[in-house]
């Protein structure tokens, strides 16, 4: 991805956040200089602040996702099963824009609408390798109710309803009908690790500098 697509995509973000009332932590604002100041430290190493990808496939308008981790634990914390073991996040899924199909290896997570239009999730159930099992009934929990899907079933939520999805369940989503703000609460989270794709592609994008960022993402803290 061109700097410049990400500046756009950015500020076009940030506008469609704010069209739903959701103010965002301030160091949402902040410039690459003080993000990458010794102040922002911890939210740097918690991998806090914004995440556009195009899973390095270089088509972010049918193959991507806008993200804002606002709060993550520590895996430490994890495993001693105390202190902040959750994270959070605010996404942005576009209408003809594909989520591709994946699971994680740790991450329960719920997937929230926060509005706009339909979010569309195709779901599987993982093999005993952690595959793809394409006879075995997915079934999930949905705003407290489980639903049982056949195999790539498809699983809609409007504005207001959640998904939980453990790390059994493979999952792809999109928008229908208008583009959708989604949240994610989940236990802590990091995404160099964490996500396993269905087909061999990355996580984070390739960026040409063409002109200076406007701000940083957490791919760039490194």
């Amino acid at each position: 991805m061109k700097r410049s697509d990400i500046n756009a995509i950015l500020a076009d973000s940030q506008a469609f956040i704010r069209s739903f009332g959701l103010p965002l932590p301030p160091f949402a604002d902040w410039s690459p200089d003080r993000i990458a100041a010794p102040e922002a430290a911890e939210i740097r190493s918690r991998g806090l602040g914004w995440d556009i990808t195009d899973y390095g496939q270089g088509r972010f308008a049918t193959l991507g996702l806008v993200l804002f981790t606002a709060r993550n634990g520590r895996a430490e914390d994890l495993a001693r099963g105390r202190g902040m073991v959750y994270a959070e996040k605010i996404m942005i899924s576009r209408v003809g824009q594909l989520s591709p199909m994946h699971r994680h290896r740790l991450k329960t997570e719920d997937i929230i609408n926060r509005g706009g239009g339909t979010l569309v999730l195709q779901l599987y159930a993982a093999d005993a390798e952690g595959g793809i099992d394409r006879a075995a009934d997915p079934r999930v929990m949905s705003d407290g109710i489980a639903q049982d899907l056949p195999p790539g079933g498809l699983l809609r939520l409007a504005p207001g309803s959640s998904v939980t999805l453990t790390p059994d369940i493979w999952h792809a989503f999109w928008a229908e009908g208008d583009d959708v703000l989604l949240a994610e609460v989940s236990t802590v989270n990091d995404d160099r690790t964490d996500n396993v794709f269905a087909d061999p592609i990355g996580r984070f994008p390739d960026i040409e500098e063409d002109v200076p960022a406007t701000r940083l993402l957490v791919s760039d803290y490194a």
